[in-house]
């Protein structure tokens, strides 16, 4: 009898809720089972599972093989037809004990293989289940999870939900607890991070959460925000940017693209200038403040001029930390039904837009030559900046502390002290 071995794909949220699984699935008794929690963000993400899951399977002929995730949720017959596959539960089921202790009995019958609701049905989040997670220097907490939009290109809604938030006296209460245990970062996730609070009573918006964390937990010594879209940033959290030093001065930003009609196209609800706008704004209030952002590469329609706008965005916005997306229909979606963009064109994009991203990575990089950084280590030697940069230290430090370094230099993609 061995206990349950977990397999994460996709982002920073299914790693959380893998963790949340892990104990339920402990609490259940399942043993001898394959868990893949599986992403649906882009075709090649799903393509990706088929794979995984395949693998495991060979290297796992005895086990029972569970698959979960979003694209379990968006596509489950999808699933349930693999061989390889003994069951496939959703999103909302994989946070709920009885589905495990059901999965821990020793037959799963017909009706159980497949487990997965209506999603869009969830009001609630699982966000209590875990004191986040990560490694002994950095937790994540999830406080939203879900969206409201329906962005001409994406799945995730249907994977996800509708937007609803964790209750901020939940999340501070889970803050102490994880500062009490040692942590010196937290970051916050979810699926749609500046939609929090509109579910909840008053309506509260992100800025307001990240106030209230950091004026009630006041030994917290860094809080980090992870993906946000700029045009629903509120005037506390601007607020926040320029007056809380606790607060990392790192934003990944869901841009997408640079040009105006894509961004119509997409349903996006913000224009170009906007990004820049806000690029610029929250510079001017934390000088130090760097930039990651989402582009997606092709996207149907896209012409050269329209491309050359996204390329120009890059440095109109000065970003750093750049996440390509080469474009990739997804079945269901709106998107998928406008013209496309020959396969070699998306992929050319894609390819300049990340040596683009490379250029940028190294500009910031020199800059930061014979600067003194607050770093938090990793390992013994290897450790993030406040922007997020990685710092490689040739003397070991002690790994999840913060300590004061003076770059000597760079190495790849690398500080180095």
């Amino acid at each position: 009898m061995s206990a349950p071995k977990f397999t994460t794909l996709g982002c920073r949220l299914n790693a959380y809720e893998t963790e949340a699984m892990k104990e339920l699935a402990a609490q259940s008794g399942l043993s001898d089972a394959v868990v893949v929690n599986t992403c649906a963000v882009t075709g090649e993400a799903v393509r990706k599972a088929r794979s995984t899951i395949r693998k495991l399977r060979r290297e796992n002929p005895s086990a029972r093989l569970i698959v979960t995730g979003c694209a379990a949720q968006t596509e489950p017959q999808t699933f349930a037809a693999m061989p390889e596959v003994d069951a496939v539960i959703g999103n909302t089921e994989k946070m709920q004990g009885d589905t495990w202790n059901a999965l821990a009995a020793d037959f799963i019958g017909e009706s159980e293989a497949v487990q997965v609701d209506d999603i869009m049905s969830v009001t609630e989040t699982a966000g209590h289940l875990i004191d986040g997670f990560g490694t002994r220097s950095r937790a994540y907490v999830q406080v939203q999870n879900g969206c409201d939009h329906r962005c001409t290109f994406c799945i995730i809604p249907y994977g996800r939900g509708n937007s609803r938030s964790v209750a901020a006296g939940v999340v501070i209460d889970q803050i102490k607890r994880l500062v009490d245990k040692g942590f010196n970062e937290v970051v916050l996730t979810g699926v749609d991070l500046t939609s929090w609070g509109a579910d909840l009573p008053a309506a509260p918006k992100l800025g307001d959460l990240v106030m209230r964390i950091l004026r009630l937990v006041p030994d917290l010594p860094r809080l980090r925000i992870s993906s946000i879209d700029s045009i629903e940033v509120d005037e506390n959290l601007m607020l926040a940017i320029a007056t809380e030093p606790r607060l990392m001065p790192h934003l990944h930003l869901s841009l997408q693209h640079g040009d105006d009609m894509i961004l119509k196209r997409m349903k996006r609800r913000h224009l170009r200038d906007d990004a820049i706008r806000f690029a610029q704004d929250a510079r001017r209030l934390r000088p130090d403040m760097t930039f990651g952002a989402d582009i997606i590469a092709g996207f149907p329609t896209e012409t050269d001029a329209m491309f050359e706008n996204s390329l120009a965005l890059v440095q109109e916005c000065d970003l750093t930390w750049l996440h390509v997306f080469p474009y990739s229909a997804r079945p269901g979606t709106p998107a998928a039904r406008m013209p496309a963009v020959h396969g070699q064109i998306i992929k050319e994009r894609a390819s300049q837009l990340r040596a683009a991203g490379d250029a940028q990575v190294q500009r910031h990089l020199s800059a930061q030559v014979g600067k003194t950084h607050s770093v938090l280590m990793e390992s013994p030697v290897m450790g993030r900046t406040e922007q997020f940069t990685e710092v490689q230290v040739s003397t070991p430090q002690s790994e999840g502390t913060i300590v004061s370094l003076r770059v000597e230099g760079t190495v790849g993609a690398a500080l180095q002290a």
